[in-house]
């Protein structure tokens, strides 16, 4: 297992010193009480570990509001991030964000750095959805979640000040699975395409993951493991359930042919990187456009990092540049000349 860099190792100390206790010993529940990385991150910056790490976040933002979003057989919080500034003619692009957790942690408030990032880099609204956590509500709930999410930002886009022309849809770890099953299920049903997917460490493979080069090189690291990823996916599914579905495991759709345009971001140690450059060839292989990084030194949740760790504001600035590329095109997404055809851009 590679060595984290200096800056990303202080956060893990910190994150170590937490205590939290070996989470595929626990229960949900109990989990849900252990101590997370934004804890750890704002241990290193000084703050109480009982305050949210971001809460004075580099990234300035408009406006917050808060909305409920209608799905299934109930309705989902959605917290709206507005940028500063006037709307631009037509309206703001968006993006609609899933965090992670492995669909049974986190929540709204500990990917706020993210949302922020997102919102003030990319200059759109930024609808983080807190969509139903297993294992109390299981697979498809969270699918079902993140899809009524995405199509109630284009029906109420107008309302909203959005551009219904510009939504992106966007996660990270498990809520980057969210965001490709979002351009799967939006695909296969014929209806409007985000105009680009971002895509920060994602789950693709539950199949098999957990066998893979970086799951197995990884198996001991923190935050994330790979004990970790098999506790999560099995608090996700159902017994006996196909993991090969591709609205669980994206990696396996029969085609991967008319897809938004996508960004990946990939940390270098981190059980979910393989993960991440299957799907990338697999996209690559149908023609989609697609830029990856993967960032060295970092471990899983450096994203929301920003003003800890550089890789982080590097890869939020890289983030934040694709999406206004492709706000700049629109809808339908156009062909990209920036195809890279198999490259793996190592920051």
């Amino acid at each position: 297992m590679r060595i984290p860099n200096a800056q990303m190792q202080a956060i893990l100390n910190a994150y170590v010193q937490l205590g939290p206790l070996p989470l595929e010993t626990l229960t949900p529940a109990q989990a849900r009480l252990m101590p997370l990385m934004d804890n750890a991150a704002g241990a290193v910056y000084g703050q109480s570990i009982t305050h949210r790490a971001f809460a004075a976040h580099p990234y300035p933002v408009g406006a917050i509001t808060h909305r409920l979003i209608e799905s299934g057989d109930g309705r989902v919080m959605a917290r709206i991030y507005t940028p500063k500034g006037e709307a631009p003619q037509g309206g703001w692009p968006a993006v609609v964000y899933f965090h992670g957790g492995g669909w049974v942690l986190g929540d709204l408030d500990t990917y706020d750095s993210s949302a922020r990032g997102l919102c003030d880099g990319a200059r759109a609204i930024v609808i983080a959805v807190q969509y139903r956590q297993a294992p109390e509500h299981k697979w498809p709930a969270a699918a079902h979640d993140a899809y009524a999410a995405f199509q109630w930002t284009h029906r109420n886009a107008v309302q909203l000040g959005i551009d219904p022309g510009r939504i992106a849809v966007a996660g990270e770890s498990a809520g980057g699975n969210l965001a490709a099953v979002v351009s799967l299920m939006a695909r296969d049903r014929d209806d409007i395409l985000p105009v680009h997917q971002l895509l920060v460490y994602p789950v693709t493979d539950i199949l098999n993951g957990l066998n893979s080069v970086s799951a197995t090189e990884n198996k001991e690291a923190k935050p994330l493991n790979t004990g970790m990823l098999a506790w999560f996916y099995g608090h996700y599914l159902e017994g006996g359930q196909d993991a090969s579905d591709p609205y669980i495991s994206p990696l396996y759709a029969k085609s991967h042919a008319g897809l938004p345009p996508a960004t990946i971001i990939l940390a270098q140690i981190d059980p979910l990187r393989s993960d991440g450059e299957a799907y990338a060839e697999r996209l690559i292989a149908a023609a989609v456009p697609v830029s990856i990084k993967l960032y060295t030194g970092v471990t899983h949740e450096f994203f929301g990092m920003v003003g800890l760790v550089n890789e982080a504001t590097e890869a939020m600035n890289h983030a934040a540049a694709d999406l206004r590329a492709a706000f700049d095109k629109g809808y339908p997404p156009a062909p990209d000349e920036a195809l890279i055809l198999g490259t793996i851009l190592t920051k």
